[in-house]
């Protein structure tokens, strides 16, 4: 099944960090925000990414046009100019790196990939938050209500909007969560293409245009995840993070635990 990862945004709130790479690209343990995120989707059997690209999108481009090449052992012959490379343990994905516009907004960029996506359901997730959650059953969870999205509902900082839920279906947004359940967005999505026909090429924001008109129809389902969950919104989460991969407690390393299951739902 496709992934998309949106990995557009500018990360203002993270500018130490972002004035020369786009924030899913910022490292924690030694590797970009984005390669967890995608590490998880492939743990659960889910290896080909669409990604969802905007500011200093070359940044990424060449990430993976590189990640082969410095994965591995590899022999150069300095005089002819040759390469063999050997035991390269380097992951099995497709990533498909599409230019979506610098200032365009998250609806619209999962709109501009919809020739690529139309023909069935498709994952899609933000490139700035990595999680635990298991993506098996959340697809489990979403064909089992059968809504044309699923978002995965988690319980965060009070500081977020928040999403009332009802009977697994997502009914309001709040401003104020510490009013209400306390659930917000985490992301962790499961669309049907019928969500493209909410989205305009230029103007369309996902959370507005897609995410509330599908609640407003009773059409968006919560997966309700209460395990581990963490954006890096800004400087001290990504400290968090790092801090947490210094401890080596890192939940969201799923594919660390032989125990988790990999088969794609």
């Amino acid at each position: 099944m496709k992934t998309v990862i949106l990995a557009g945004g500018m990360g203002t709130r993270l500018a130490e960090e972002t004035g020369t790479k786009p924030k899913p690209m910022v490292e924690i343990g030694g590797k970009p925000i984005l390669w967890h995120i995608m590490k998880l989707y492939s743990h659960f059997g889910h290896s080909e990414f669409y990604i969802a690209l905007g500011y200093r999108g070359e940044i990424i481009k060449s990430y993976f046009l590189d990640y082969y090449a410095l994965s591995g052992n590899v022999t150069i012959d300095m005089r002819r100019g040759g390469a063999v490379w050997h035991e390269n343990d380097c992951e099995d994905w497709t990533v498909h790196c599409f230019d979506t516009g610098i200032e365009t907004l998250t609806g619209s960029r999962i709109k501009r990939l919809q020739t690529h996506l139309a023909g069935g359901t498709f994952l899609a997730t933000y490139g700035d938050g990595v999680s635990n959650v298991d993506i098996a059953s959340l697809l489990s969870f979403h064909r089992k209500v059968g809504k044309i999205a699923t978002v995965t509902a988690v319980r965060p900082p009070a500081r977020f909007g928040g999403l009332v839920v009802e009977d697994d279906l997502v009914t309001d947004f709040t401003e104020k969560p510490d009013t209400g359940e306390g659930w917000i967005n985490g992301g962790f999505m499961v669309f049907e293409p019928e969500v493209f026909d909410l989205l305009r090429w230029n103007g369309s924001s996902l959370e507005t245009d897609g995410l509330e008109a599908l609640s407003r129809e009773n059409q968006l389902a919560a997966y309700k995840h209460e395990g581990f969950w963490q954006c890096m919104d800004n400087l001290r989460e990504l400290k968090m993070l790092e801090e947490l991969c210094r401890r080596d407690e890192t939940p969201w390393m799923v594919w660390k635990n032989p125990n988790t299951s990999q088969k794609a739902a």
